[in-house]
C-alpha cells in the first residue's frame, strides 16, 4: 500500500548523494559502492574456510547414519546396522556446532556482495498463495517492547520514516528452498532504530513478529523469528519499506519487513508488527521445526 494514499505525507531523510531527476518518493540514484580493504578481505576468506571445514566435519561425521540402509550396503559402511533416534540428535548436536561456529566468527565487515540495477532479478513472492489481505496495513503500527526506558512504544509507517535516514542497497536474497534473487530495497538500517530505542541493558536477541497470523486454510498460524543483536546492527541489515523503489505491497511484507542479507531468507519476516528485545533467546517458528537457528550464509 502507498503510505500517500492513506493521507500520510512522508519526508524520509536521505544520504546525499549524486541522483538523475526523477519523481516518486525514491529518486533513483547510483549504488553506493562500499569499499573493503585487502587485509578484510583475508580475513573473510579464511572465516569462509574456517565454517566450510567445520560444517564438513560435521557433516561427514553424522551423515552417514542418516543415509538409507541400503546406501550403506553399497558402500561397505555399518552393514546391519539401524538407524535410532540418537542419530537423529547427534545431526541436531552437528547442526547446533555449525550454527555456533558462525555466530563466533561473525564480523560486521564481512558484507554480502552489492549489485547494480541491471543485474535485478524478480522476486518471488513466497507466500505460495496465501498472502495475507493486504486490509491489515491501514491499521498497522510497529510496537517496540524490552527498551532501556520500560516503556511500550508504538509508531505508524510516517513516524519511521520522517525521523530515520533511508538507505539503499541492491542485494541478493538467498533461501533456503534453493533459490535467489536480487533486488532494490530501501529502508532504515536496524541499527538506527535501536539507536533511537535502545533495547534492556544485556539484551542480545531481538523477537520479531508478524502481521501474518493464518496458514493456507485460514487456521491461526502465528510466525516469528529471532534475530541476534550483532546481527541486526550489521550495516547491511535494514527494517526495509520500498521494493525496487516503490511502497511495499502486501505480497512482499508491507508496510515493514526485514531485510539481513546475511541470513537465509526465512529470517528475513515480512509485515513486521511487533520487536521484543530480550537477554536470554527467543523461539523461532522455524528453528522450532527442525532448521537452523542462526541460518547465516
Amino acid at each position: 500500500m502507498n503510505p500517500e494514499q492513506n493521507g500520510m505525507q512522508l519526508k524520509p531523510i536521505r544520504k546525499s548523494v549524486p541522483e538523475k531527476a526523477s519523481h516518486g518518493l525514491f529518486r533513483e540514484r547510483a549504488p553506493e559502492i562500499i569499499e573493503v580493504a585487502p587485509s578484510t578481505l583475508r580475513r573473510r576468506t579464511r572465516r569462509d574456510l574456517f565454517v566450510f571445514g567445520a560444517g564438513a566435519i560435521a557433516a561427514l561425521a553424522v551423515g552417514g547414519s542418516q543415509l538409507p540402509q541400503r546406501v550403506l550396503q553399497r558402500l561397505g559402511v555399518d552393514q546391519g546396522r539401524s538407524i535410532t533416534p540418537k542419530d537423529k540428535w547427534l545431526l541436531n548436536k552437528a547442526q547446533r556446532l555449525d550454527d555456533d561456529v558462525a555466530e563466533a566468527l561473525y564480523s560486521p565487515n564481512r558484507l554480502v556482495p552489492t549489485y547494480t540495477k541491471s543485474q535485478i532479478t524478480p522476486l518471488k513472492n513466497n507466500y505460495n498463495g496465501a498472502t495475507p489481505n493486504p486490509g491489515y496495513i491501514s491499521k498497522w503500527r510497529l510496537t517496540l517492547d524490552g527498551l532501556s526506558s520500560g516503556v511500550t512504544v508504538s509508531l505508524d509507517i510516517a513516524a519511521l520514516l520522517a525521523r530515520h535516514q533511508i538507505h539503499d542497497q541492491i542485494t541478493r536474497l538467498v533461501c533456503v528452498e534453493g533459490w535467489s534473487a536480487i533486488s532494490w530495497w530501501s529502508g532504515l538500517r536496524f541499527d538506527d532504530l535501536l539507536h533511537a530505542y535502545p533495547p534492556v541493558s544485556q539484551a542480545k536477541w531481538a523477537h520479531i513478529e508478524s502481521s501474518v497470523n493464518l496458514d493456507a486454510n485460514g487456521n491461526p498460524d502465528p510466525y516469528f523469528v529471532s534475530i541476534d543483536l550483532l546481527t541486526a546492527r550489521h550495516p547491511q541489515t535494514l527494517l526495509a519499506t520500498h521494493l525496487n523503489g516503490q511502497p511495499l505491497t502486501a505480497e512482499h511484507g508491507a508496510p515493514l519487513r526485514l531485510l539481513v542479507p546475511v541470513k537465509l531468507g526465512l529470517k528475513n519476516i515480512k509485515a513486521i508488527t511487533r520487536i521484543t528485545y530480550t537477554k536470554d533467546e527467543p523461539p523461532d517458528y522455524w528453528a522450532k521445526r527442525g532448521y537452523s537457528r542462526y541460518d547465516g550464509i
